[in-house]
């Protein structure tokens, strides 16, 4: 099967979290009719009554006209043509598991930065061997990409990743709108693995803030994490690409710097103090670097790249290392 996408194919959004509510807010300013998958009976309630979702992104008011939320999955799979993963890689088993349709003859595009806990996989990897789809029916939706800022039409870059560019460009102009640029690749396993290493990268910029460390370091600090990213990437997939281009190092930049990221948020709750348990509870959304961060670890051992900084966030959170004594060995390192 070839998977050829064109401009009639129809949209749905499996999610209800503020990324999938943004998505769901540039997909409107193109279609007619956008399917979405919502298993929260409060936010159904919401978006079906005021056009809101009263938990996230309470601000964007939807046409009702255009939207068909529904929290019957097999309902929304069955009316579209992609089908766009926007729900944190934790729950993403919960959220398909009461899918009875096929989706070999759907295009599936992850718009998903972490990694499916306990299985070890990307959310790419996972759909693939679970479903068993084929790469070519298979696109990511990712880059600096802060939801806050995209539903509020502030300027961001997104690069949209397929094996044929024409089927990037399609998905490219659905959620295409004024404030969104956007760009294109081919690289599925880089990109992939770019925006869940930068949430593990995240969280240790959030612990030295936390711990009192300043500019200073924080830019030698990063920096050292974009060399440890393109060096995983690199060695573990060997390929033609660029890592300073926006969805490597602008996605990683975005996430170490913002007040938005909650991954450095995660990270200077431990700098401060916290347990990673009491962090972890006081975090209103999914911060993925947590689970992301022992995925890492388990699939290095394969691969046994040097990875000082991954290895610390991992010690820190699975073997209540000391933060302060773990950062100040990496400051003797970098």
């Amino acid at each position: 099967m070839e998977h050829k996408l064109n401009e009639k194919s129809i949209c749905a959004v499996i999610g209800y979290g503020s990324w999938a509510t943004a998505i769901v807010s540039l997909l409107v300013r193109n279609e007619t009719e956008v399917w979405w998958h919502i298993r929260n009976g409060e936010v159904l309630a919401g978006l079906l009554a005021e056009g809101r979702n009263p938990k996230y992104l309470n601000d964007l008011e939807f046409d009702r006209n255009l939207i068909r939320p529904s929290n019957d999955i097999n309902e929304v799979v069955s009316n579209a043509d992609i089908i766009i993963m926007a729900a944190p890689s934790a729950y993403l088993k919960d959220f398909l598991s009461g899918l009875n349709v096929s989706l070999k003859d759907k295009f599936i595009v992850s718009a998903i930065k972490g990694i499916i806990p306990g299985d070890y996989k990307t959310a790419v990897e996972y759909l693939h061997d679970t479903y068993d789809l084929t790469y070519r029916q298979i696109g990511i939706i990712s880059g600096p990409s802060h939801a806050e800022e995209v539903s509020r039409k502030k300027l961001s870059y997104l690069t949209i990743v397929c094996t044929d560019p024409d089927n990037s460009r399609i998905i490219g102009s659905k959620i295409s709108t004024e404030g969104i640029r956007l760009s294109y690749s081919t690289d599925i396993y880089g990109v992939e693995y770019a925006a869940i290493l930068k949430n593990i990268y995240a969280v240790s910029v959030g612990i030295a803030v936390g711990l009192g460390y300043g500019d200073n370091f924080l830019a030698v600090l990063i920096s050292n994490c974009a060399k440890e990213m393109t060096k995983f990437i690199m060695e573990s997939y060997p390929d033609t690409r660029d890592t300073m281009n926006s969805a490597y190092l602008g996605d990683l930049l975005v996430t170490c710097y913002s007040n938005y990221s909650r991954n450095r948020r995660l990270g200077l709750l431990i700098g401060r103090g916290h347990t990673v348990k009491s962090a972890l509870n006081e975090m209103t959304m999914v911060a993925e670097g947590y689970f992301a961060s022992d995925c890492i670890r388990h699939t290095n051992f394969r691969h046994k790249i040097d990875m000082p900084i991954a290895d610390m966030v991992y010690e820190i959170l699975y073997e209540k290392a000391s933060a302060r004594k773990k950062m100040a060995k990496l400051t003797e390192l970098l």
